[in-house]
């Protein structure tokens, strides 16, 4: 039976516990503490480890320093050239300032994800699509520096910044369709007339090297009578030619 010098003891020592385990901290590697005291901001970061602080007087603020992956959701953009588009990206950011972090901005992590969104509009608007799907590394770029500028004060670093995915309106790939095709008929019909442009020089090589000594041409004949002749059963009637008559009748 509790008697009141008994619960005289045990509610000093309760008390202490309580104010002892509000008081210790402990805080992983990849994690900081930014604390205010008494409302006023601490000179250091605490952590990683364990720590101490004074209860009701100390206030702390974890903060990860942990590169954070964010997925920008779609953005309706107009093109320089006038084209409606979709276009989302991913952008990879970390803290690097904790304090910064906590003190000069309300929530890094929306404050990040929407200026992200409102640079990507910004710069694929001054950008025709060619460009944009052509030259999307140069994009990223642009972005990543424009983004880690403006969020330097915030002690947040912009590791990168990458388009992922670019929606075109279905006419538009309609007539992308058509100009892949109209430049794969292009490169075809070049290459056959290349190639058209090589047999008529090596034919009319030939011709030279044949008319240099006639008595080749008639070997060329025969050997096109033994070949026809190999290839098929049926009877094949050819004209003698008068050059190849000459050579037996001098």
């Amino acid at each position: 039976m509790l008697t009141p010098t008994i619960i005289s003891i045990l509610v000093p020592v309760v008390i202490l516990i309580v104010l002892l385990m509000s008081a210790i901290r402990i805080l992983p590697e990849y994690e900081r503490g930014v604390v205010f005291r008494l409302g006023r901001l601490r000179p250091t970061d605490y952590g990683p480890g364990l720590f101490l602080l004074i209860p009701i007087v100390d206030r702390m603020v974890r903060v990860s320093l942990r590169t954070v992956v964010h997925d920008v959701p779609p953005q309706d953009v107009i093109s320089k050239d006038n084209v409606s588009l979709k276009v989302n990206a991913v952008v990879y950011f970390r803290v690097m300032n904790p304090r910064s972090a906590v003190v000069e901005v309300e929530n890094y992590q929306y404050a990040t994800s929407q200026l992200a969104q409102t640079t990507l509009r910004s710069v694929l608007g001054q950008v025709e699509l060619d460009e944009l799907l052509s030259g999307r590394e140069k994009i990223n770029h642009q972005l990543q520096s424009i983004l880690d500028q403006q969020t330097d004060p915030w002690g947040i670093k912009i590791s990168a910044v990458e388009v992922k995915h670019v929606d075109l309106p279905p006419e538009m790939q309609r007539a992308m369709a058509k100009q892949a095709e109209a430049e794969r008929e292009k490169r075809a019909k070049i290459i056959h007339a290349h190639g058209e442009q090589q047999a008529a020089e090596n034919l009319a090589l030939a011709a030279r090297e044949l008319s240099k000594e006639p008595s080749s041409l008639q070997l060329r004949y025969l050997q096109t009578l033994t070949e026809i002749a190999a290839e098929r059963n049926s009877t094949l009637i050819f004209p003698l030619p008068v050059e190849l008559l000459k050579a037996f009748i001098k």
